[in-house]
């Protein structure tokens, strides 16, 4: 582990602070970079945590020259599709822009290895309902093509001698840590199984299903959901695959199967015990009726093995932290 040092972004967030998570409790040597805006300091459980921008180049440069990085895994993003339609700006700002300065900077201090949260919002609706690393990436929000820019400059930057990269296309995140440690806080979440939990404890008013009529067996909307610890578990083995001298790569990461809309708020009624309030709403504009991945390559590639492949389980971990939250409790983390 000598000379090895990360630089972690976005890490007080609910992805980043699970990979952190998981850095630690295997002794690496982390800074974690986040400007708290969707962040806790209390998910930083590990490492050094700096409170600052990926956008603020001095602030780099310091950092850069004080800890001598050889690998970067870049979190930070906003990542609300809605908001991003309305406010195009403030995403191309955050995930793009200051994407290209940390790339700069990282290049110019010679990091060997980049690891890159993206999404599978770069497939916009994909024929058919799944999406393979090979299908055509059309984005059809500010926030899909915000985050396809950076794999462009991370793709060619690599050809030109910069760091060796693995970029990971989420599908739908759920699930907190099984150890209750950690979770999902983020303020105004859009994700179902958040959304979901936040009702069951009387945190919101009720569940709204945006669509029931498509062609599904239920009507309602197929997703892949993965379980956030296996998602964590697939960015450590991105970095020991560059650590080995492994090619760049661009991956899905999902589990190759979907559950519905309905599904998962059964499920979240079964763990909680009561039935929610759902208000069925007209579809969105832009959302697939069907979205799963083709995860095939992220197995081979990393020999990535997911242990937490269970709608139950992720929705009793998420209903766990939720409880926390609801009771205040000083364990967990909120903001009203």
């Amino acid at each position: 582990m000598k000379n090895r040092k990360i630089l972690l972004t976005g890490g007080a967030g609910y992805i980043g602070s699970h990979v952190l998570r998981q850095l630690g409790e295997r002794g690496e040597s982390v800074v974690t970079l986040d400007n708290l805006s969707t962040g806790f300091e209390a998910a930083v459980t590990a490492g050094e945590l700096v409170i600052g921008d990926t956008g603020d180049a001095a602030l780099l440069e310091h950092l850069f020259e004080q800890h001598r990085f050889d690998t970067v895994m870049h979190f930070a993003a906003h990542t609300i599709v809605p908001e991003s339609v309305a406010d195009p700006l403030k995403y191309y700002r955050n995930n793009t822009a200051n994407s290209r300065t940390l790339l700069e900077v990282s290049q110019r201090h010679g990091v060997k290895h980049f690891v890159f949260s993206s999404t599978a919002a770069v497939y916009g609706i994909p024929p058919g309902g799944s999406a393979s690393e090979d299908s055509p990436t059309v984005p059809i929000n500010p926030y899909g093509s915000s985050k396809l820019m950076t794999e462009w400059m991370l793709r060619d930057l690599a050809a030109a001698g910069g760091p060796t990269y693995v970029a990971l296309r989420y599908f739908n995140v759920a699930g907190c840590d099984p150890g209750g440690r950690i979770g999902q806080s983020t303020p105004k979440a859009t994700l179902l199984v958040k959304v979901a939990c936040e009702a069951a404890v009387g945190r919101r008013s009720h569940v709204s299903v945006f669509g029931n009529d498509y062609d599904t067996p239920d009507g309602t909307g197929l997703r892949d959901y993965i379980h956030v610890e296996d998602l964590a578990s697939a960015h450590l083995d991105a970095l020991d695959y560059l650590r080995r001298g492994g090619e760049a790569a661009t991956l899905n990461c999902g589990y190759g199967h979907g559950y519905s809309v309905r599904q998962v708020l059964s499920a979240v009624e079964k763990a909680h015990g009561k039935a929610l309030k759902i208000i069925d709403e007209p579809r969105r504009d832009g959302d697939p009726p069907e979205l799963i991945a083709v995860a095939d390559r992220v197995r081979k590639v990393l020999g990535w093995k997911p242990r937490f492949d269970d709608l139950e389980t992720i929705v009793r971990t998420s209903l766990d932290w939720e409880r926390k939250i609801a009771a205040r409790d000083p364990a967990a983390f909120w903001r009203e």
